[in-house]
């Protein structure tokens, strides 16, 4: 664990609060004491100074099996400039109100709050979160939506900025929020140690997708059912809806209107994300050219591949093998 003693008692930077819970994800608080609390003497005295509060009675259990010792209690948070939710509880576990006055106050007074993963929850909570748009693990994002329907959830980010309020996805995208955190506070320099010292990427825009492992689908049943397996079967052909219509033995009209009620999308977009998945694993597990997977798949010229690859995840084809190829090959 880092220490985070010096940090905590003796640089003058901001002070960041990372709140402590009954159950707390241990990941997500272990990268926020790693970026925030771990004692960096390059950085010189203005580095943050990190302090752990509790934000309820003891004894404190994280996951893994042990107990937590807290810095501080919730009084810490009535000086933070920077205040790190790392993971929730629960979808369902209710935000106790105390907790949520207390991060009211604080972004009143200009602090900054940030959650990891399912600490968007918490945020959510707040009402700060109202009319504005937040992201969490993309496994989260139906029951935040449906909890706290006057926000927006956008799951396809790794992490999203709204005025001093920042949330990010799966626990990995934490850290790509915290590391932009250090960019703006002290530069690329500082960020690009950070990342260097966890040996990761020193840059991944909020912007980029999330990477979703996809559910094997539904197998849908009744007459659009053989067309599907049909068109999976033959990406590379130049199907449309009227092709698929017509092999389908319907008319146009009653196509679209069983195709829509068996897949709940519209056919095109139905054969566009079959071809992204398809290209994908082409990509993760072979060494074919761009153009010829683009032919392979039914997108007919790199080029189209391309922008419709980049439109779904974020990435181009070539930064998406050269992340994922080695993994999947081993």
């Amino acid at each position: 664990m880092p220490n985070t003693q010096h940090a905590a008692t003796t640089a003058p930077g901001p002070l960041v609060a990372a709140l402590l819970y009954d159950g707390l994800c241990t990941f997500e608080f272990g990268i926020t004491a790693e970026v925030f609390g771990l004692y960096r003497p390059e950085m010189g005295p203005g580095w943050y100074r990190f302090v752990s509060c509790a934000i309820e009675p003891g004894p404190l259990r994280a996951h893994g099996g042990f107990t937590i010792t807290p810095d501080r209690g919730d009084d810490a948070l009535d000086e933070a400039d920077i205040i790190v939710v790392p993971g929730w509880k629960g979808a369902n576990v209710p935000v106790p109100e105390a907790l949520c006055a207390k991060l009211r106050a604080a972004h009143a007074r200009g602090a900054r709050l940030i959650s990891i993963c399912s600490g968007a929850f918490v945020l959510a909570a707040t009402g700060l979160l109202n009319g504005r748009v937040a992201t969490t693990h993309w496994r989260y994002a139906t029951a935040l939506q449906d909890r706290h329907p006057e926000l927006t959830v956008d799951a396809s980010v790794l992490y999203r900025a709204e005025g001093r309020i920042f949330t990010s996805a799966g626990s990995a995208a934490g850290i790509d929020l915290l590391i932009a955190t250090v960019r703006d506070d002290f530069g690329s320099e500082a960020a690009n140690s950070v990342a260097r010292r966890l040996v990761v990427p020193a840059h991944r825009t909020g912007g980029q997708a999330q990477f979703l492992e996809r559910p094997v689908p539904e197998r849908p049943t009744g007459e659009i059912a053989p067309l599907l397996d049909k068109v999976r079967e033959t990406l590379g052909q130049d199907w449309t809806t009227a092709t698929m219509a017509a092999a389908s033995g319907m008319s146009l009209r009653t196509f679209l209107r069983r195709f829509h009620e068996a897949t709940g999308v519209s056919p095109g977009l139905w054969l566009v994300s079959e071809r992204i998945e398809a290209a994908k694993a082409l990509l993760t597990k072979q060494t074919f050219g761009i153009d010829v997977i683009a032919h392979a798949v039914g997108f007919g010229s790199g080029h189209a591949l391309r922008k419709q690859f980049r439109k779904s995840t974020g990435l181009t084809p070539t930064e998406y093998r050269s992340r994922f190829l080695y993994h999947s090959a081993g």
